[in-house]
């Protein structure tokens, strides 16, 4: 059996980033409710367990607790934020509310670094500008706090206002940090989890890509067998992976129906079609419905951005239900389900085709025995990491996020043919610029949207009342919070320049500043 780490979620918002940096360090991790067995943790047998944060206080009549039982499987056990409070609290210290409470990028004293934090708070470059030797950046959230700690424990690290910033108990196998080290404001947050990981847990870190894509496609042709396979190709890197894992195992068995919509970026659907269609690389049987004027007919007049969303994807399946039918008894629906959206679909459900789902909604009465979702325990980087492996092209492994509305929800108001191509000729624009730029790789999403704003202008000897393009651009590491990317001028001025002179009907470009929160990444 292969080296895992379980974290058990108490209901905290970084569930997903603490299994991400776990991955990073090669050791394969699972989220799992915190209610998960002891029975059931015996079985997976894992090298170590960690505890979420959560918006609960331990003291509570109905917070969340952990089955006694677990501390005595003899299993390195790391709390994080509540989890370090539930910690203390089982364990027999005292949890309060704080006197004052602590949020975001936090000071941290270190003052015991013989075990969980080695190597920590040396002065070293992770640490510039955070203080003297011995401190470091961490981040905190929260309002309650560890005001014993149990017997047994010793404090190895606190902040002028936290005195257990950090706990262990390194004879019981015990561990707890206040600070959330999953995240990305956290400067040494990640030395902690890999000293929990590699050095408390001992785990090897031989968790690789490569032996994943290898067993994976080992066990789809087991399931399989001589049966028939249907995948809804949407393009995006998700379903493009699954397809040519699906298409590695069992080749002519599958056939991919790709509907275009018309709400693709430009030339997207060639460059789909390039790839898996006749003259590309692999043997699968690829259909492409051309929708497009279907879809437009549909979405005249509806201006509602849910309504849109709603009619593309109704619309969806009913084209893709026309397909299938066509091809007859299938045995087996490919999903390109990744574990965010396992995650997102409530942990320990069985797994369900979810409306909002890349490819617009499934219909459900398909004949088929069982859906196939040979990406569902993989992250998205750890997805292009698979596209590569499996020799997929670069520009399809690394293409920008794209809603399963598509261009539908980067349209404000109605969308019409006309502001399809609009958007399209902009945000094609946009991409090459960035791409010439070098920045593609160091931005996680960017796009050109079309508001539903029109303006005079003057253009040559002639007065305009056009559209407007916003641009947007975001960093972030887990999509869950972004900051608008701090593009230099002279790009935005480029694009700029190259969107009012060269796309009909547009004459301001507009860039958008918001971060998400407030906002969102998509603009519906």
């Amino acid at each position: 059996m292969r080296e895992n780490i379980i974290v058990l979620d108490f209901g905290g918002q970084y569930n997903q980033l603490i299994a991400r940096r776990v991955r990073e360090c090669n050791v394969y991790c699972e989220v799992h409710p915190y209610t998960l067995s002891v029975e059931k943790i015996r079985e997976m047998a894992p090298s170590g367990i960690i505890f979420t944060g959560g918006p609960n206080s331990v003291y509570g009549d109905d917070s969340p607790q952990a089955d006694p039982e677990i501390f005595k499987l003899g299993i390195p056990v790391l709390g994080i934020c509540y989890g370090a409070q539930l910690l203390a609290h089982q364990m027999g210290g005292v949890v309060a509310t704080a006197p004052v409470s602590e949020y975001g990028r936090t000071e941290v004293t270190i003052d015991d670094r013989s075990g969980l934090l080695a190597g920590l708070g040396m002065g070293g470059p992770e640490t510039t500008g955070c203080g003297t030797v011995g401190n470091t950046i961490m981040w905190m959230s929260h309002t309650d706090y560890i005001k014993e700690v149990p017997a047994g424990f010793h404090v190895t690290a606190h902040t002028p206002v936290c005195p257990v910033a950090a706990m262990e108990n390194p004879s019981a196998g015990l561990y707890a940090v206040q600070f959330h080290p999953e995240v990305m404001h956290s400067v040494e947050g990640f030395k902690i989890l890999q000293n929990f990981v590699l050095k408390v847990c001992g785990c090897s870190g031989d968790w690789k890509m490569d032996s994943f894509v290898e067993t994976t496609i080992r066990e789809i042709r087991e399931k399989v067998g001589d049966g028939k396979v249907l995948c809804a190709l949407s393009g995006g890197v998700d379903s493009s992976v699954a397809a040519v894992m699906l298409s590695k195992a069992v080749g002519k068995q599958l056939t991919c129906v790709f509907v275009d919509h018309g709400l693709l970026r430009k030339n997207e659907g060639d460059e789909v079609e390039a790839v898996f269609g006749p003259e590309g690389p692999y043997d699968l049987n690829f259909i492409r419905v051309n929708a497009q004027q279907r879809f437009y007919d549909k979405l005249a007049g509806v201006t509602e951005p849910e309504a849109k969303r709603k009619i593309i994807g109704e619309e969806f399946i009913r084209v893709f239900e026309e397909e299938a039918k066509k091809i007859g008894a299938v045995d087996f629906l490919v999903q390109g389900t990744i574990y965010p959206d396992v995650i997102e679909s409530g942990l320990g459900k069985s797994a369900v085709i979810k409306s909002h789902h890349n490819v617009g909604g499934l219909p459900d009465y398909v004949d088929f025995k069982e859906i196939i979702e040979p990406l569902r325990m993989l992250f998205k980087d750890e997805v292009r990491r698979a596209g590569l492996e499996l020799g997929i092209p670069e520009y399809l492994v690394f293409r920008q996020p794209f809603p399963g509305p598509g261009l539908g929800i980067r349209i404000i108001g109605e969308v019409t043919e006309e502001k399809v191509k609009i958007v399209q000729d902009a945000d094609a624009i946009y991409r090459e610029e960035i791409a010439r730029a070098g920045l593609d790789k160091s931005i996680n999403q960017y796009f050109a949207a079309l508001t539903n704003m029109r303006s005079v202008g003057v253009m040559g000897d002639f007065r305009t009342y056009d559209y407007a393009i916003a641009l947007r651009a975001v960093t972030t590491s887990d999509f869950m919070t972004a900051e608008a990317a701090h593009l230099p001028w002279d790009l935005i001025d480029r694009v700029t320049t190259r969107i009012v002179n060269e796309v009909d009907h547009v004459n301001r470009v507009f860039y958008d500043c918001t971060g998400k929160p407030p906002g969102t990444i998509e603009f519906e």
